[in-house]
């Protein structure tokens, strides 16, 4: 079986490769040996209230926290956050029992037309441009949710049948967290409150992500996502309760990201990082396999109107701290995304001054 194992392509799903029960991996999946994973530093993630931040006077603790989180770590955890356990616990059963189904029943949603044309939304893996890609040991279920009228609703899930219920009902939730922070973010600028959130006063987009990390027989040669940052302006992510796997890069220094039931984890992206020229860090971050457990994450992004350009707050730039990153149009930033992510580079690199 071993042998046989070596030599599966691609086409594949990981859940399917998972299931074969091998002790090897295919090669398309093996990293480098100076990429292999190595041990993460264990350290505290910053938690911050959201509560507490969002009383009208604000928390200057908590916001000595935000800070501290966005200008050194680029990602932080938030408790308090209004959104109940039993609709967070609902969103991960839903997301499970989707990818629980058998095969059949989840590649009525691919993301292949024809079975070989890719596109982003639908199930399946990242799309694979050549023989020497090396792949991420993850499947995933990619959804367009905002704007609601460009939803392509074939490749939302049917079953389990509350399965859109849900997601909708976690998307409004999870908007009001977003707009929560993001005065709090632009006050710790002195920024006007409203300057993130009128960034998204315009068709903004916003797309959803379920991942599905299988058990892997070699967590020491395969990564469940290659480090890379995200090309947003914040993404709030939803962690398995019980099964870790997520790292931050802080200082050349990978560090574990904590476990917490009912917490969400926000990643500050590469457009934070332009928007506030450079003050605030956008997190690099990957995640490890698991020899014994499945991992589940909900990830949601937020993007603004992508015919829109960004650059440096012109409040943030002055004689001594000149613009740090060229202006760029989002759609144009997101069409490199792919090809540097697999080549282990960051978009945000092309666009420096």
């Amino acid at each position: 079986m071993e042998g046989s194992m070596e030599d599966v392509r691609s086409t594949l799903l990981v859940q399917e490769l998972a299931g074969m029960r091998s002790k090897a991996v295919p090669r398309q999946y093996i990293v480098q040996q100076e990429d292999q994973p190595t041990i993460a530093a264990t350290a505290s993630v910053p938690i911050v209230d959201l509560g507490r931040l969002s009383q009208p006077d604000g928390d200057a603790n908590e916001a000595v926290k935000l800070r501290q989180a966005m200008e050194s770590w680029g990602l932080f955890m938030v408790t308090n956050h209004g959104i109940e356990d039993a609709l967070m616990d609902n969103v991960m059963n839903v997301s499970r029992e989707f990818f629980q189904q058998h095969l059949g029943e989840k590649q009525k949603y691919t993301n292949l037309i024809d079975g070989k044309h890719f596109q982003l939304e639908g199930y399946g893996n990242d799309q694979v441009k050549s023989d020497t890609q090396i792949l991420d040991w993850l499947d995933r279920l990619y959804l367009k949710v905002d704007p609601a009228d460009e939803r392509n609703l074939s490749v939302w899930p049917k079953h389990p049948e509350s399965f859109r219920d849900v997601l909708d009902e976690f998307l409004i939730k999870c908007d009001g967290v977003k707009n929560s922070l993001l005065p709090s973010m632009a006050k710790l600028l002195k920024l006007n409150e409203d300057y993130f959130v009128r960034q998204f006063s315009d068709r903004p987009t916003t797309i959803a992500r379920f991942n599905y990390y299988p058990q892997c027989p070699r967590p020491d040669l395969v990564y469940g996502m290659k480090p890379h940052s995200d090309a947003t302006i914040l993404t709030i992510l939803m962690v398995d309760n019980d099964v870790g796997g997520l790292q931050v890069l802080k200082d050349g220094v990978w560090y574990d990201v904590p476990t917490k039931p009912h917490t969400l984890l926000i990643n500050l992206g590469d457009h934070m990082e332009i928007m506030s020229n450079g003050i605030f860090k956008s997190s690099v971050h990957r995640v490890m396999t698991n020899p014994e457990k499945e991992r589940i994450s909900v990830v949601l992004f937020y993007f603004m109107n992508l015919e829109k350009e960004i650059e440096p707050a012109l409040e943030l730039i002055d004689e001594r701290h000149p613009a740090r990153y060229k202006r760029v149009k989002i759609m144009d930033y997101l069409a490199g995304l792919f090809e540097h992510f697999l080549q282990g580079t960051r978009v945000i690199d092309t666009v420096k001054i």
